[in-house]
């Protein structure tokens, strides 16, 4: 009888509605109180349905509740870093002439090449209205891409990636 308490409490306490509240506790320790509100009312749920089936559940419900709340307390919270671009992609790249012709002859990031030629698609409506995924060339873009006609966008960053230095 007692494992049936154990398993049902440990059940109770794995809701994601716990698992949100012991999270939101770590973020904030000075949110104690809301956390106790909300596994409290976790656990009732939890003992509604339990208490059905095992009346004698109820108190490894709340000790579980409990367990819960004092974790929540003792985890400091994360600061969270700003996302920082991998310096590859930033180092500026002299393009081509021929890819110049599309985006210009200044040095740029591989990230800015990428937009430009997207923004030249988008301008001239190279992209196939079928097939989403397919670039259908004009003559500059037929140059870039080495004489191909349809190129799909996957393959198309490989192609300029030949034109930057």
């Amino acid at each position: 009888m007692a494992t049936a308490k154990k398993s049902a409490a440990k059940k109770a306490a794995k809701k994601p509605a716990a698992k949100k509240a012991v999270k939101k506790a770590a973020k904030k320790p000075a949110a104690k109180k809301a956390v106790k509100k909300v596994v409290k009312k976790v656990a009732k749920k939890a003992v509604k349905k339990v208490a059905a089936k095992k009346p004698a559940a109820k108190k490894a419900v709340k000790k579980v509740a409990k367990k819960a709340v004092k974790k929540a307390a003792k985890k400091p919270a994360k600061a969270k870093s700003a996302r920082k671009p991998n310096a590859a992609f930033m180092k500026p790249m002299t393009p081509s002439a021929v890819l110049a012709a599309v985006v210009g002859a200044n040095p740029l990031p591989r990230t800015e090449v990428t937009k430009k030629v997207w923004d030249y698609i988008k301008k001239h409506k190279l992209q196939d209205s079928v097939n989403r995924r397919n670039i259908n060339a004009d003559d500059k873009l037929k140059a870039v891409f080495g004489g191909k006609k349809t190129v799909s966008m996957f393959e198309m960053t490989k192609l300029i990636s030949g034109h930057l230095k």
